[in-house]
């Protein structure tokens, strides 16, 4: 089996890990925990989001965060926007790169964004125009790429279907999304084979939720398609709020260890982002959801 020699992990553990812890958490902390994983040597950083504070206060400090950040070069600092007015706040803070992010399940659209599939897509538009203008570079996530908490299974050309109209918005990179974690190998590379038929491979990539302790299967088995980039948690921050109790973002130690194991480069520091993980674990008290980082952390102790 022929895997991709190196492999993008993008870590939204800052936007999409913290964005519905309930108890607010300080603005150093966050910068903080930005600050380290930078030091990780990961790629990518999702670092906040300009969404209404109205619908995400934990994230409220967004223009904060982005001012007081130490930035590296070499790393991207992507921030989530919903609409014009967010990609004018993102950019005035600094944002270099930014996220739009639609549903392929029309009930789930209109209870996360309040809107229809369709209405989200053309709210989209100025967005990656103007950023394009800009010289700023647009993400397009798709959510619900598996099953919906509401619809149920989703068709895999739905997906196809509104990837490719992200991506010829301009998106240059669709992420997409098992929100509840439902999905499995065979469903996960029946999904790919309908997206890859109207999105290159190359531009894709993968956000596996781990609420059924499937999400790092889901990963070999898009690696076995040619995906080469992922969207990963430190800590497997972020629960999923359709199964109470249950894990959200696969963990990033989990994905770097996997990785590793098969000899694929990621340019990622696993001890480094473990001991990020205990940064983090002890400013919101509470343990690792990483079984790597809690084995590793054990050894260490022993």
């Amino acid at each position: 089996m022929l895997f991709a020699n190196k492999v993008k992990i993008v870590e939204v553990g800052p936007r999409d890990g913290l964005q519905n812890e309930k108890t607010p958490i300080e603005t150093s902390i966050k910068v903080g925990l930005i600050d380290r994983l930078t030091q990780t040597g990961l790629p990518v950083i999702e670092a906040t989001s300009f969404v209404s504070p109205k619908w995400v206060p934990q994230l409220a400090d967004g223009a904060e965060v982005m001012a007081r950040i130490r930035r590296k070069p070499e790393t991207s600092y992507p921030v989530l926007v919903p609409n014009l007015k967010g990609f004018d706040a993102a950019v005035a803070a600094g944002a270099q790169e930014v996220a739009v992010f639609a549903a392929a399940s029309d009930s789930f659209s209109q209870k996360n964004t309040n809107c229809s599939i369709a209405e989200s897509l053309k709210r989209f538009a100025p967005v990656v125009k103007a950023a394009r203008a800009s010289g700023v570079k647009v993400r397009g996530y798709v959510s619900c790429v598996i099953a919906c908490p509401y619809d149920g299974d989703i068709a895999p050309d739905k997906v196809a279907e509104v990837s490719d109209r992200l991506y010829q918005m301009g998106c240059y990179e669709i992420s997409l999304g098992d929100t509840i974690g439902v999905g499995t190998p065979g469903k996960t590379q029946a999904m790919l084979d309908a997206v890859a038929r109207r999105v290159p491979l190359k531009n894709l990539a993968g956000h596996y939720h781990d609420t059924y302790g499937q999400a790092l299967a889901n990963i070999y088995a898009s690696l076995e398609m040619g995906v080469a980039v992922f969207d990963s948690s430190v800590s497997g921050l972020g629960g999923c709020p359709y199964a109470k109790g249950a894990t959200g973002n696969v963990a990033t130690e989990d994905v770097v260890y996997l990785l590793r194991g098969l000899g694929i480069e990621t340019g990622v520091d696993l001890d480094a982002l473990i001991d990020v993980g205990e940064y983090i674990g002890a400013a919101l008290e509470r343990p690792s959801n990483s079984r790597v980082a809690r084995a590793i952390i054990a050894k260490r102790t022993a």
